[in-house]
């Protein structure tokens, strides 16, 4: 017996053999159960997911000898006459070779005669989209009307050609991408028949190829029969794909873990010395950060197992590897990577944009430990010296009344915290002057300078405000401002840590304090002591100058005299909008 491909001798010849469509099946089997099937159908979808055989499988259901029946037997003749594609009551039309009016009208002459052998006379025209204008019009009056013993199955890969009018006498069925598990369960049957020895892995990576195609899944199995006989190694098929191996992935992943910038691009030297395409090899690593990422947010093996399709070994290692990430983080190295896969499809220097996105990726976890101890250190050290007078926040003007007791002034670092009513009154919009500078010294940069320079932040550029705000004041020293953000903000981090973010912060600060200041960036390792937020803070600033305001309007005479006259309460106070501040 001559050689069939493994597309043509495994294909289904039953709805229950029918994989990845079960809405199709469930609906045709009812159908044909209760003697209502319809005279047109609309098969489509993506190539190699079951269109064609479906419709022979519908042909076998209704012209069996024991049917019409949801079960065709598969050994009367009518259903071997169209399993070998010679049924006289089953026409098989390509739409491509077969697309003028003229065809159509020999169609519609031949559709008037009965059935020879069985109880219909079914039409099958695959690639139905490639009919002329002239084809669908004249075919439209018989889908409207046709003989009662006649039945049409159109299938097409691209609907949105078909006219409305054609689709609106269809029953329409949309064939979906087969699951990723399904098809590799369908290859470990074939190879289980045919005697091949493969594992799940590189059943795996012949199921991703095919992108949900179990014809083009089949044809790959094939190929890789015939070039490793009846042993295949893993290492044969991804060479056979021309695919990267899952090894190079993790390893990039690991350096990225350890944050070894310089081993991210040795290992891409490595890739591109093997011949490796580094575009796939850079869709690899967005598909793996993908799967980490829904290992970081699901909540169990089986939540990741449903959505990832992968192999259960797979999955576990997956979930382990996702801890040393946060959720934020992977997002960053996905958006890295998946920003590097596009450019590298118009570039001419492929390997230089996919270095750059790894030296990133592996520089991104980089924290600021260090800058944390000095910090802490400096905090510690700090109230011995709070009590110096230069240090002590200033009282604002009509605000004496409620001096704060020496002993529970803050120091200076957690000026930040003060009551909002400890400090001038500054308007954002205001210009003040800069302040003057020793000979030969930069000035420093004070606390309720930084407070006024990220309010104009947040007023002037809220894009950058935003991500500004979910970082913690950790130290000034001089002239540097020293800002630390959790590994739950890695996004904000990765903003505020950019060249230009800084440079535009810097500007402000300039503009509006007068003082130059470098600006730098850390990940916090941990909880430190009293870590508010610039939110936090700025929100707690905002709400004790609310209550000051309040009460204020409540000690005011006027208003104390409009109390007593009318009764009642004052429960808020507001300033008028653009109204500067004293």
């Amino acid at each position: 017996m001559e050689y069939q491909v493994s597309a043509r001798k495994f294909r289904p010849g039953t709805f229950e053999e029918l994989i990845g469509q079960p809405h199709v099946v469930q609906t045709l089997r009812n159908a044909i159960l209760r003697q209502q099937v319809a005279h047109a159908y609309l098969f489509s979808g993506m190539r190699g997911v079951g269109k064609t055989t479906a419709a022979r499988i519908l042909a076998k259901a209704l012209n069996c000898e024991k049917g019409p029946t949801p079960e065709p037997c598969g050994q009367c003749e009518g259903c071997l006459e169209i399993t070998r594609g010679n049924s006289v009551d089953v026409i098989e039309i390509d739409g491509a070779s077969n697309t003028g009016v003229d065809d159509v009208r020999e169609l519609r002459e031949n559709v008037k005669f009965s059935p020879f052998r069985g109880t219909y006379r079914i039409y099958i025209i695959d690639e139905v989209h490639m009919l002329s204008n002239s084809a669908f019009n004249a075919l439209l009056k018989t889908l409207e009307e046709p003989p009662s013993h006649a039945v049409f199955i159109f299938a097409t890969t691209e609907v949105h050609k078909i006219p409305p009018t054609i689709t609106s006498r269809c029953q329409h069925f949309n064939f979906r991408r087969i699951p990723r598990r399904e098809i590799i369960a369908r290859l470990q049957e074939v190879v289980t028949h045919v005697g091949v020895t493969i594992n799940e892995r590189s059943l795996g990576a012949m199921a991703r190829a095919s992108e949900g195609s179990m014809r083009d899944a089949l044809s790959l199995l094939d190929q890789a029969v015939a070039f490793g006989s009846q042993s295949i190694a893993e290492h044969d098929v991804d060479e056979m794909l021309g695919a990267v191996p899952d090894e190079l992935v993790g390893r990039l992943v690991q350096t990225v873990v350890v944050q070894d910038p310089a081993g991210a691009v040795a290992l891409v030297g490595e890739v591109v010395d093997h011949g490796y395409d580094l575009r796939a090899y850079c869709g690899a690593v967005v598909e793996r950060m993908r799967h980490l990422m829904i290992a970081a947010v699901v909540p169990g093996f089986e939540q990741a197992q449903g959505l990832m399709d992968l192999p259960d070994e797979d999955v576990k290692h997956l979930l382990t590897e996702a801890k040393s990430f946060s959720v934020e983080q992977v997002q960053e190295i996905f958006h890295l990577f998946a920003q590097a896969e596009d450019r590298l499809r118009s570039t001419a220097h492929p390997r230089f944009v996919f270095e750059v996105a790894a030296v990133r990726a592996a520089r991104l976890l980089q924290t600021g430990a260090q800058v944390l101890r000095q910090a802490e250190t400096g905090r510690g050290a700090q109230p011995q010296t709070a009590s110096a007078p230069a240090e002590k926040p200033r009282p604002a003007p009509g605000q004496a009344e409620r001096p704060s007791p020496p002993a529970q002034r803050p120091p200076a670092s957690h000026a930040a915290r003060a009551p909002r009513a400890a400090r001038p009154a500054v308007e954002v919009k205001s210009t003040p002057q800069p302040r003057p500078a020793s000979p030969g010294s930069s000035p420093a940069i004070r606390e309720e300078d930084w407070q006024r320079v990220v309010d104009s932040v947040i007023q002037d550029a809220p894009n950058i405000g935003t991500h500004l705000e979910m970082g913690t004041l950790v130290k000034i020293e001089g002239n540097q401002v020293i800002v630390g953000f959790p590994k739950t903000a890695a996004v904000a981090c990765s903003r505020i840590q950019k060249e230009e973010t800084r440079a535009l912060i810097a500007k402000v600060c300039q503009t509006v304090a007068g003082v130059s200041i470098r600006l730098r960036v850390v990940e916090l390792t941990g909880e430190p002591d009293d870590g508010l937020t610039i939110r936090q803070v700025r929100n707690k600033r905002r709400e004790e100058d609310d209550e000051a305001l309040l009460s204020q309007v409540r000690a005011n005479p006027m208003v104390k005299h409009a109390m007593e006259l009318f009764g009642g309460e004052v429960v808020k106070a507001s300033r008028p909008s653009g109204k500067k501040e004293a």
